[in-house]
């Protein structure tokens, strides 16, 4: 921490279920600005009184972030001090904060993150899936229709997937994974993180429509899903992206038409797109 703490923002992670999760720096942090803002002040009171830490809160939420954010930073202007969290994890991570540190960089104030818990990480790290590439999709779609759209375009990112999920959605997404994806691809469904209930479930993507069924723990708590990247594509595949884009084509020009404008615009092969393309006709 620094010296003098004033003027500065501080970004403080905090636990994402066992409270014992808090870093030594992040009380340290926590005990010295001049107040915190957070997500939900009744949420963040408990963790606050078991360190200590007895500073003025005030909410910054979804709701109000991008109007509180400006009075925030004339605080620091004036020569305060703030620390930033959520109600778990690192502040930003899917949880608000954005607006506040854009204009805290626009405005020439220091950003300093405090880091620690993250449900993200700790899935992947814990996944056994490649961590050395990966990408964050925070929530899916709310429905059906735009999840398996979402998941299409997806479908051959080599990259470890990892999304967040609520529990009266965690079956309806990995049933859209499955109407989606190869059956044998890998899934990781981690549950509960650090707390009492902390399930993490390794599988395939079929077993996992099974085990959520069967087990109704499955489908209480919070998630993080994670899915394995796609194998290598052969030179001579087309990506299911590609295909996309060729359906949706023919639905309007001809096989002709449509592979040389597939191809101008995904770059594939022309001669692969048509032949596709042939094929798609041909099962109309």
């Amino acid at each position: 921490m620094a010296d003098n703490p004033k003027g500065i923002l501080y970004l403080v992670a905090t636990p994402i279920g066992n409270l014992a999760d808090l870093t030594f720096r992040a009380v340290e942090v926590l005990q010295a600005v001049d107040f915190i803002a957070c997500e939900d002040t009744r949420h963040s009171r408990p963790l606050l009184d078991r360190y200590n830490i007895d500073k003025p809160l005030t909410a910054l939420h979804e709701h109000n972030e991008v109007a509180a954010s400006a009075k925030l930073l004339d605080r620091l202007g004036q020569g305060e001090s703030m620390a930033l969290i959520s109600d778990a994890g690192t502040p930003l991570v899917n949880d608000p904060g954005f607006p506040l540190v854009r204009l805290a960089v626009e405005r020439g104030v220091s950003v300093v993150p405090v880091p620690g818990a993250c449900a993200l990480v700790a899935a992947l790290s814990a996944s056994g899936l490649a961590p050395s590439r990966f990408a964050f999709e925070g929530f899916p779609p709310r429905t059906s229709p735009a999840r398996r759209t979402l998941l299409e375009g997806l479908a051959d990112d080599a990259r470890t997937l990892i999304f967040y999920e609520s529990s009266h959605r965690v079956l309806a997404f990995v049933k859209d994974i499955a109407s989606v994806l190869p059956p044998q691809r890998r899934i990781v469904i981690a549950r509960e993180l650090t707390k009492i209930h902390e399930t993490i479930v390794r599988c395939t993507i079929t077993e996992a429509i099974g085990l959520i069924e069967a087990d109704p723990f499955m489908q209480k708590g919070e998630f993080v899903v994670l899915l394995e990247g796609a194998p290598p594509k052969p030179k001579d595949d087309l990506t299911a992206e590609q295909m996309r884009v060729l359906k949706l084509l023919l639905e309007e020009c001809s096989v002709k038409t449509a592979a040389l404008l597939a191809a101008k615009i995904t770059r594939a092969r022309k001669e692969l797109l048509y032949q596709a393309a042939l094929m798609l006709a041909d099962k109309k």
